[in-house]
């Protein structure tokens, strides 16, 4: 682990994964609104949504996505790490008060370019609500520690 408590490049190994779970709350929903700009209705007004398909609100599927986020840059592979891309495929809502928990996982590992692929899975309880794939770029053990 590097000294802000992440993995170097090289500490990885394909199959490590790593999880980070949090409750969405109806701030969490407001302010998100607030700093993304995405003020759709479905999201802050429960009159509107509970007149649409989801029948109530739920979360902007960007926030729930930023979950994983907090997986990569605090966990696997931790500080350090650079997000490079990402896919998702969104395939249940999220709703206020759902408790969503990301998990990371290398699927692949690119010595030559630095970076990581990891699968990424967000669940509420046993409901997939987003999967997708991310690319990571990792930094290395640094040559004076690497003897060590």
């Amino acid at each position: 682990m590097n000294e802000a408590n992440g993995y170097y490049l090289e500490d990885l190994s394909v199959g490590m994964s790593a999880s980070y779970a949090k409750t969405i709350t109806d701030a969490d929903v407001v302010l998100f609104a607030g700093v993304s700009g995405d003020m759709n209705p479905v999201h802050l007004d429960a009159d509107y949504a509970n007149a649409s398909m989801f029948k109530g609100r739920i979360a902007h599927g960007m926030l729930t996505a930023s979950v994983i986020s907090a997986v990569l840059g605090t966990k696997l592979p931790g500080p350090g790490c650079i997000y490079l891309s990402q896919n998702l495929k969104f395939k249940a809502p999220v709703r206020i008060g759902d408790t969503v928990k990301a998990r990371v996982t290398v699927t692949a590992i690119d010595e030559a370019r630095g970076r990581i692929t990891v699968a990424t899975l967000c669940t509420v309880g046993d409901t997939v609500v987003i999967d997708g794939e991310a690319q990571i770029m990792v930094p290395r053990r640094p040559v004076s520690q690497a003897a060590e």
